[in-house]
């Protein structure tokens, strides 16, 4: 299941940039992620570093708006303290990583200034808790949706800068875990080339 919508995102990417109208640009982008995560059952939890990385393509409609579709691998989690039934909070680590298709609306506000919004469909890759010096997988959901807010500025070189952040809106992991409610929130600085 994980490898149809993977390839389903895939074939999503390529037919919108091979159809689109002349000027489409293509380039590669990276960057770090500040992550974190929500959850009524964590006491108290603290962002965790990770990297992203991937391809971009940004689809002109217009003098001052595009769209910019994406494919990231994105390594994000947190480091929290699990409130445990009868017990004191135990600490851990989550680790997930996903291939993220964002499909953003991007307005230039001035020129090579913009606003990008848009959702961004994310496809779990690889999960891991440490707890206790116990790691465990399998405790994520396979599939996560989230809202990007962010700007970029272009230089003339083609090299460009990012900021921006990151809301999941679905549940990141999974029932067995005890965090029912936990969502993915973060920060992503990145920068890139436009070919």
């Amino acid at each position: 299941m994980k490898r149809t919508l993977l390839i389903i995102g895939l074939i999503i990417f390529t037919f919108t940039t091979v159809n689109a109208q002349k000027g489409v640009d293509f380039g590669l982008k990276g960057g770090i992620n500040f992550s974190n995560m929500t959850s009524d059952n964590f006491a108290e939890n603290d962002s965790k570093t990770g990297f992203h990385i991937g391809l971009i393509s940004e689809i002109p409609l217009g003098d001052k708006f595009s769209v910019q579709p994406e494919i990231l691998y994105s390594s994000q989690g947190t480091k929290a303290k699990l409130l445990m039934l009868g017990g004191s909070p135990s600490p851990g680590e989550y680790t997930l990583d996903y291939i993220q298709i964002p499909v953003l609306a991007k307005f230039y506000i001035v020129q090579n200034l913009s606003l990008e919004v848009g959702p961004s469909f994310n496809f779990l890759v690889k999960d891991e808790e440490v707890r206790n010096t116990v790691t465990n997988s399998n405790i994520g959901n396979n599939f996560e949706f989230s809202g990007v807010l962010g700007v970029s500025y272009k230089l003339k070189a083609g090299i460009f800068g990012s900021a921006r952040y990151v809301n999941g809106f679905t549940v990141a992991l999974d029932r067995e875990s005890h965090n029912e409610d936990a969502k993915n929130v973060g920060f992503q600085l990145g920068v890139g080339y436009v070919f």
